[in-house]
C-alpha cells in the first residue's frame, strides 16, 4: 500500500506528529473560578479607561449636537406655550368685550390718540368724547379694531391683557395747557 504524503513526511522527520487536543468539558468550564472568567474584560476596561477619559472629536461633536438639539426643542416648547397663552388671553378678552362695545356707526367726530408710535383715531359722538376725556370711557384694542368701552370693562381687559388697553384718561391729571395760578402775565 502506498503511504500518504503526511506519513512519508513523518517518517523522514520533516513534520511533527499531530497532537490530539483534548477539549475540556462544559462542566469543567463552569467550575473555573470567577476571577479567571472576568480577568479579560477588566483588562480591556483598564486599557480603554484612559482613552475614554478624554472624549474624542466625534464624541464631542455628538455631545454638542445633542445639546443644541435639546436647546432648540426647549425653545420650541417655550414658543408653543407662549403662543397658547396668548391665544387663551385673546379668547378671554373677546369673551369679555362681546356685546359691551359702545362704538356707534353714526359717530362722526374723530378722537385721536397715540398708539404704537402712530397717531390713531376712533370715531365718537360729542357726548362720548367728553366721557372719554373725563376717563369714564376707554379705548381697547381687539383683533386690530379699537373698541370704545366703559372704564370698568377697560380695567378688566387690562387685567387680562395689559397691551389691550390703549387709551384711558386720568380725570385727575393736569392737562398740558393748564396755567399755574401763581403765573403773572
Amino acid at each position: 500500500m502506498s503511504e500518504s504524503l503526511r506519513d512519508q513526511l513523518l517518517k523522514a522527520g520533516f513534520a511533527a506528529k499531530p497532537k490530539v487536543e483534548t477539549r475540556p468539558e462544559k462542566d469543567s468550564r463552569r467550575l473555573q473560578s470567577p476571577k479567571h472568567q472576568h480577568a479579560k474584560p477588566q483588562a480591556a476596561q483598564q486599557k480603554k479607561s484612559p482613552a475614554s477619559a478624554e472624549p474624542n472629536l466625534a464624541h464631542a461633536y455628538a455631545m454638542r449636537a445633542k445639546q443644541e438639539k435639546d436647546e432648540r426643542e426647549q425653545a420650541q416648547r417655550d414658543a408653543e406655550r407662549q403662543a397658547r397663552e396668548n391665544r387663551e388671553r385673546k379668547q378671554k378678552l373677546a369673551n369679555l368685550l362681546n356685546g359691551k362695545e359702545l362704538n356707534v356707526d353714526a359717530a362722526d367726530t374723530p378722537r385721536h390718540f397715540p398708539h404704537g408710535n402712530k397717531i390713531r383715531r376712533i370715531y365718537c359722538t360729542a357726548e362720548q368724547i367728553g366721557q372719554l376725556n373725563r376717563g369714564e370711557l376707554a379705548v381697547v384694542q381687539l383683533a386690530g379694531r379699537y373698541l370704545l368701552v366703559t372704564r370698568d370693562i377697560a380695567l378688566q381687559a387690562q387685567a387680562i391683557n395689559a397691551p389691550a388697553l390703549v387709551l384711558l384718561c386720568d380725570p385727575d391729571a393736569p392737562t398740558e395747557d393748564d396755567v399755574p395760578a401763581d403765573l403773572m402775565w
